[in-house]
């Protein structure tokens, strides 16, 4: 009997040193999880079970347990590297077979669009529709979009700003000439410039100026705004009455005016604001020439934001500019958060979700079947996929960027691999010792 638990023996080390070896193989790949052999006692048949002082005939390989612990995460310099921080697998297919799972984020984008892994499997996730609202649902592959961004024309201004309470009257007298001489700089306090977008996208450089016109009786300050597009003047004010112009093409009236209380601080009234405390008003940009000599569109309607203008003891200062029109723009590069949404960059600076990373977690990690490759399929073993978004119940998070390295410990496999190998010379010894018996025996005369 001994031959066969030597032999038996052997076995088993031989089978621990493959485990081994094939942990420290993959010690570089990403994503890998490593095994370990788990063996069982062998012990025969007794008669009617009653067998008082058996002696086992032996050990014999009873799993190859994967090991799902975390690896650690190592950045890249590439935003389509991910790794999962948590629970979870990638879901990938190739559009016939089963989906697959893995840990290995190394993904591209291939000619087609979609974000795939090195052997072609695509990445899926939930698609983003045109105006990139994600879309959840069945998981499919992920595509990245080809084309650009379309322009978006400017709807909404808002300038944030402080005049300075302590500045002179700049306006002229009643029938001292014209309200503003855009060439001549006495007559206006302070100017800011920002850019809006037309329904093409085509760029229009708005000019605001400033002109104190009056402190009333009160201790109230009256501010003259004009305003300018691709340096002409705007030819509607703020009420939508029409603003005339001079014969050198200088505005006679403001586009609005702005009255601060005694106290200073924010604004009391602004004309083309039918509201106490003021509101937005309409702003409708003219249609001209811009500095490159292209015809730019009229843009109708916009609603201006003013009542973050404050009127202060201190020096003219601009704080904010915003508005929500755009160029049109071309793909520039993806970016992936840490929630799995899949942003689209944009060359005029915008962004768009283009889809959502879905992860797959199982109840029994251990009873998914490895096909190669880095990825898995689902057993019965394993039980069904639960799905969902990175950073939901039990899924981990997503860190673009970055690799989950190989859980394998060196080390830890290198001292197994020499008890692993003492357990085979053991054994040999056995198998030995044995044969020196029986040889023993035959020799008896």
């Amino acid at each position: 009997m001994a031959f066969q638990q030597g032999l038996s023996g052997l076995n088993a080390a031989s089978k621990n040193l493959d485990v081994i070896g094939n942990n420290i193989a993959n010690s570089g790949t990403y994503g890998f999880k490593g095994s370990r052999a788990e063996f069982a006692d062998v012990y025969a048949a007794a008669l009617n079970g009653a067998g008082q002082s058996q002696i086992g005939i032996g050990t014999s390989l009873q799993a190859v347990a994967q090991q799902f612990t975390q690896g650690n995460i190592t950045t890249t310099e590439n935003p389509m590297d991910l790794a999962i921080n948590g629970g979870g697998f990638f879901q990938v297919t190739d559009g016939a077979n089963p989906t697959r799972y893995t840990r290995n984020g190394q993904f591209k984008v291939s000619k087609d669009g979609f974000i795939v892994n090195n052997d072609g499997l695509k990445l899926m996730g939930y698609p983003a529709n045109g105006a990139g609202v994600i879309q959840p649902g069945t998981a499919t592959p992920l595509t990245l979009p080809t084309g650009g961004i379309p322009p978006a024309v400017t709807a909404k201004v808002a300038v944030e700003f402080n005049l300075d309470s302590r500045l002179a009257v700049t306006a002229p007298e009643e029938g001292a000439g014209t309200g503003l001489d855009l060439s001549d700089s006495t007559t206006y306090n302070n100017a800011t410039s920002m850019t809006v977008y037309d329904a093409k996208g085509q760029d229009v450089a708005v000019t605001f100026y400033f002109q104190k016109a009056a402190t009333l009786e009160d201790g109230s300050d009256v501010w003259n705004v004009y305003a300018t597009a691709n340096g002409t003047a705007f030819d509607t004010d703020s009420t939508g009455n029409s603003i005339s112009l001079d014969e050198f093409g200088n505005p006679t009236t403001p586009y609005t005016t702005i009255t601060f209380p005694p106290t200073g601080g924010s604004p009391s009234s602004i004309a083309g604001s039918e509201t106490s405390p003021p509101g937005s008003i309409l702003m409708s940009v003219p249609a001209g020439t811009s500095a490159r000599g292209n015809s730019t569109l009229a843009i109708p309607d916009i609603q201006l934001d003013l009542t973050g203008a404050t009127e202060n003891g201190s020096s003219f200062a601009v704080t904010n500019l915003t508005q929500d029109g755009y160029a049109p723009g071309q793909l520039t590069g993806i970016q992936v958060a840490d929630n799995g949404i899949v942003q689209a960059r944009y060359s005029n600076g915008q962004s768009k979700p283009a889809g959502q990373v879905e992860l797959a977690n199982f109840r029994n990690p251990q009873g998914l079947q490895p096909q190669g490759g880095n990825v898995w399929i689902r057993t019965v073993a394993s039980g069904d996929a639960v799905v969902g978004v990175p950073g939901d119940g039990n899924m981990g998070a997503l860190q673009s960027g970055a690799l989950e390295e190989s859980n394998v410990d060196i080390t830890a496999e290198l001292v197994n691999m020499v008890t692993a190998q003492r357990a085979y010379q053991a054994n040999a010894q056995t198998i030995k010792t044995q044969d020196q018996v029986l040889q023993t025996i035959v020799n008896l005369r």
